[in-house]
């Protein structure tokens, strides 16, 4: 079976570290949509290096329930980053994408819409073309269907947060409206 892949890449000696992808991801993801800018809620981070002037453009993954076993070192240019400075994943170890008020973690959704956007937001945005969507058609064996990871990482943050009786109770509540 195929599947159509979606892609944002980065062209890192392109970016000049505006930001607009951080701000207009925040705006599109906002509740009401485009009501406030918090780039605390982007789904994409612009990473910098100010010694050497660069920056790096990384969005949001899949969310990892562990922390990571690889805690290499990379040299770039001399300078040294380790893995987490590139990583795309929200996970235990750090905040980073993370929702500022619930802590549930945030993963890019190419700014899925009704009706669909033709490109990310942040693409759309991206004055220097830094990021170019992509959508690449690739071969995938057919999976079981299974419970989402989102929820159950959800509600894990949720009763964290909240209790597992408050989550209940308003689980509850939801199913009988």
């Amino acid at each position: 079976m195929k599947k159509v892949k979606k892609l944002i890449k980065i062209d890192v000696d392109k970016c000049n570290g505006c930001r607009a992808c951080e701000a207009i991801c925040s705006a599109f993801h906002a509740e009401p949509k485009y009501s406030s800018s918090n780039p605390d809620r982007s789904r994409i981070r612009v990473v910098h290096d100010p010694l050497r002037d660069i920056f790096v453009p990384v969005y949001a993954g899949e969310y990892t329930d562990s922390e990571c076993n690889g805690k290499n070192v990379y040299t770039v240019d001399g300078k040294t980053y380790d893995e987490c400075d590139f990583c795309r994943a929200s996970c235990p170890s750090r905040k980073l994408f993370r929702d500022p008020d619930s802590n549930l973690p945030l993963k890019c959704d190419m700014c899925e819409d009704e009706p669909p956007l033709k490109e990310p937001k942040c693409v759309e945005w991206c004055i220097n073309d830094a990021l170019i969507y992509e959508e690449v058609e690739e071969e995938v064996e057919e999976e079981e269907p299974t419970r989402p990871l989102e929820i159950e990482v959800g509600l894990e943050a949720l009763v964290k947060q909240h209790g597992v009786k408050v989550v209940m109770d308003t689980l509850s509540r939801l199913g009988k409206s």
